[in-house]
């Protein structure tokens, strides 16, 4: 059995209920149980600003599919809570993301996989829920812990805790 982190985000509908359903289904899938979640951040928008926040979540998980088998249902997750990857701009609104951010120390760069996650050390939105539930996780390629590299984050987009933001 493989360990893997996976990132959730929405930005679209209702949120919170989005991301229960998405963990929930995730549990429910064979070959994956899910060991713990992070608390549930509110994150500002990465890329495209001129839209919703994101409600962001890391799950660790244990999984007996191969890595591109958990991407497959991870998709069919996204796909199943209403996201239409062919119909959205890049980085805008989404129902659901879910991202394989590690998976064990496996390295694969393929067309459809890369891991671990390309861009995941350019954003705190995934780096500040890793860093609650593994923040001494050694990044394979970078060789820095997760708490190492959100020190070293340039460009820190606003996250806080769900239901603690002033504004929203």
């Amino acid at each position: 059995m493989a360990i893997a982190y996976l990132c959730l985000g929405t930005n679209s509908g209702d949120r919170a209920r989005l991301v229960e359903q998405a963990v929930n289904f995730l549990n429910l899938a064979d070959g994956i149980k899910i060991i713990r979640t992070s608390a549930l951040y509110e994150t500002e928008p990465w890329g495209v600003k001129e839209q919703n926040w994101f409600l962001n979540i890391a799950v660790e998980i244990k999984t007996s599919l191969s890595p591109q088998d958990l991407m497959v249902k991870c998709l069919s997750i996204e796909q199943m809570l209403g996201r239409n990857r062919e119909k959205e701009t890049r980085w805008g609104e989404r129902p659901i993301d879910i991202d394989i951010i590690f998976y064990d120390n496996a390295l694969i760069d393929s067309q459809i996989l890369t891991l671990p996650h390309p861009r995941m050390h350019l954003r705190a939105f995934v780096l500040v829920p890793l860093l609650e539930l593994v923040p001494d996780f050694v990044h394979p390629v970078l060789n820095k812990t997760i708490s190492q590299i959100y020190d070293e984050l340039e460009d820190v987009e606003d996250v806080c805790l769900y239901g603690t933001r002033s504004n929203g």
